[in-house]
């Protein structure tokens, strides 16, 4: 008999729909659990990663430092930030790096100044070319040879003319003893034949501020810091560049090499991790960093200060590390520089 208001139910109706919402209820916690899982998996090991400058504030590493560590914190997801730790030409930042756990929390951001120290720093305590890894190159840089836009020096060979007539009068500054750009003026005076006098600063800016004043006589300099100085109006006369061949962004300022036959001095920019860093990590700071050659930003940035982009990865960064540790070994040797 049936009951009143009372529907009879199939159990297997019942138990099909029962294993149906189970079944899509599982498949729903199990994709959950897999997003979870890949987003984590993603995630940037890191809460927070720096970058180390080795110089003091101001220096021409700064403003791509910071530009860069802002994309790649959204590229990363992640928060990069900028820390200037100078002292001892580079030094102080990069045992730092070397000593920093390989967790992607810590990386060098320096200039070709790393391939100094070796031969700079005999007691070093570390070989960057085996205790750093090198992650990319981010920029080739020239230097310039700079004096006041006052200055009686007018050319290259006059100022090597007057260095000749009274050696080790002529004063230049850089950002440092074993700096790039003290190299790049030993290199010149080695190659021209001239004794010129060797006045170290802390960073680019303490040494323009020095030859604004008439404390010095002359500095090199990356172009990323004075090209807004140069030029009609400007505050600083450019009279070479450090490149083999003139530079589009200074076509009436000749290389050195003009005069100086087989004078030329690279500087460039690159970022290093601790040596053993897991591989999976450098390969993601990697691609983040070859994405950003097309940022527009970062073009515009380099092209103001004649810097070439490079951001090409490990490879070229490694050669170029092991070529200028050897070449300024030598001329470290020769002229017999001595860190201070």
């Amino acid at each position: 008999m049936r009951r009143c208001g009372v529907q009879p139910v199939s159990f297997r109706a019942w138990s099909f729909k029962t294993v149906r919402r189970r079944n899509f209820l599982l498949f729903a916690l199990i994709g959950g659990f897999s997003a979870f899982r890949s987003e984590a998996q993603n995630a940037w090991p890191a809460r927070v990663s720096r970058f180390i400058v080795p110089f003091a504030p101001a220096g021409a590493l700064d403003t791509p430092a910071r530009m860069i560590a802002q994309r790649l914190g959204s590229e990363l997801g992640a928060t990069f930030i900028v820390e200037n730790r100078a002292g001892a030409g580079g030094a102080v930042g990069a045992q730092a790096v070397v000593q920093a756990a390989p967790d992607g929390s810590t990386f060098l951001f320096t200039s070709s100044s790393v391939a100094i120290l070796p031969a700079l720093q005999p007691n070093l305590g570390f070989d960057p070319r085996n205790d750093l890894l090198p992650v990319s190159l981010v920029c080739d840089v020239a230097s310039v040879l700079l004096v006041r836009a006052n200055s009686r020096f007018t050319s290259v060979p006059q100022l090597i003319a007057e260095a000749r007539s009274a050696p080790g009068r002529l004063t230049y500054g850089s950002g440092g003893t074993g700096s790039s750009n003290h190299l790049a003026g030993a290199s010149f005076a080695s190659m021209a034949g001239i004794e010129l006098l060797h006045v170290p600063y802390r960073g680019t800016a303490q040494t323009l501020n020095a030859l604004y004043a008439g404390d010095i006589d002359l500095m090199f300099a990356p172009t990323l810091d004075i090209l807004g100085h140069v030029g009609e109006g400007g505050t600083l006369r450019p009279l070479g560049v450090t490149l083999p061949e003139r530079l589009p962004a200074l076509p009436d300022v000749p290389a050195i090499a003009e005069f100086v036959p087989g004078y030329t001095v690279s500087n460039w920019f690159a970022i290093f991790a601790p040596a053993r860093l897991p591989e999976d990590i450098r390969a993601r700071l990697v691609h983040a960093l070859t994405s950003l050659r097309d940022w527009p930003e970062l073009q515009v940035r380099f092209a103001a200060g004649a810097a070439l982009i490079r951001l090409d990865g490990p490879d070229p960064l490694a050669k170029r590390l092991a070529e200028d540790t050897a070449r300024w070994a030598q001329l470290v040797t020769k002229l017999g520089i001595k860190s201070e």
